[in-house]
C-alpha cells in the first residue's frame, strides 16, 4: 500500500495538470480523456525525472523513498509528488497540444 499512494498522486496529479493546460489554453486542448491520460503519464515522468534532478530529489522524496521507515507515508514527500506531478503532466499535455496543432496546420 505504501508504494501505491505515491504513484496515485503522481497519476492525479498529472491528469489534474493535463486538464487545467487544456482549460486554460484551448488551442492545447486534447479533449478530457486525452487531456487526463497525456497529464497522468506526464505525471509519473515529471516525479520520475525530478528525482533524478540534485538538489529536487529531496523533494519528491527520491520517489522510492515515500514510504517512511515506521511504514507511514511521509506526506513532505507526496506533496512535493503531487506538485512535480501537475506541473509535469501539465508541461506534456502542452507538448501534445503544440504537437497536434502543428500537425492539424498541415
Amino acid at each position: 500500500m505504501d508504494v501505491i499512494v505515491p504513484i496515485l498522486v503522481q497519476l492525479i496529479a498529472g491528469g489534474a495538470g493535463g486538464n487545467v493546460i487544456g482549460q486554460l489554453a484551448k488551442q492545447l486542448n486534447l479533449g478530457t480523456a486525452g487531456n487526463s491520460l497525456v497529464g497522468a503519464i506526464g505525471g509519473l515522468a515529471g516525479t520520475w525525472l525530478a528525482g533524478m534532478i540534485p538538489g529536487l530529489d529531496s523533494l519528491v522524496g527520491a520517489a522510492t523513498g515515500a514510504a517512511g521507515s515506521a511504514g507511514s507515508l511521509d506526506l513532505g514527500a507526496l506533496a512535493g509528488q503531487g506538485a512535480t506531478g501537475l506541473i509535469g503532466g501539465g508541461l506534456l499535455t502542452a507538448i501534445a497540444g503544440l504537437i497536434k496543432s502543428a500537425m492539424s496546420k498541415s
